[in-house]
């Protein structure tokens, strides 16, 4: 009898816990939003990123997020520039993994990658990083491969920041002047 109280649960519990979904681990801190702007045919376009610099960063990613707002993404510093593929297991919504070279320039596109799937995305060369946005965004603003991704990572850094009273970025404001 015991026999078949243990093989009735095995068959009828046992599936249903393999096919649970994890629930998220701990989480992961990823520091202060940075600045990046992508520097497309149309003009720049801004995004505030989290930056995964960490092995334990890097493996969190977005999974687990049900939504990310708009102009916002995650870019991944790989730490040196090779060849590696992403998946997007445990991540619940589409994004858009752009690969970028040590200068700054988008290598390639992996448009509406799909949520849960382990299918393998490949970066099609040696990158240093990946920015990974909101699915159709990078069509929706342009962005393109030989585009310029503009970051501290990349020592290319774009001054966004602005003066209030003029409108103009900081660094058009007007110099300090001293008489002759």
């Amino acid at each position: 009898m015991k026999t078949y109280v243990y093989a009735l649960f095995a068959l009828l519990f046992l599936p249903v816990m393999t096919l649970a979904d994890d629930g998220p681990p701990t989480p992961v801190d990823f520091g202060p939003m940075q600045g990046l702007t992508v520097e497309t045919q149309n003009g720049p376009v801004s995004f505030q990123v989290e930056f995964a610099k960490t092995s334990e960063q890097r493996s969190r990613g977005l999974m687990y997020r049900q939504s990310m707002d708009d102009n916002v993404g995650m870019l991944f510093d790989m730490e040196r520039p090779h060849a590696f593929s992403f998946w997007m297991k445990n991540t619940y919504i589409p994004l858009d993994l752009i690969f970028i070279g040590t200068d700054g320039d988008i290598m390639s596109i992996a448009r509406n990658a799909r949520p849960k799937s382990v299918r393998h995305i490949y970066s099609n060369g040696a990158a240093l990083a990946v920015l990974e946005i909101n699915g159709g965004y990078a069509r929706k603003f342009g962005i393109e491969r030989g585009d310029l991704v503009h970051h501290a990572m990349f020592n290319n850094e774009v001054d966004t920041s602005i003066d209030a009273d003029k409108g103009l970025p900081q660094s058009a404001e007007t110099p300090n002047r001293t008489p002759e």
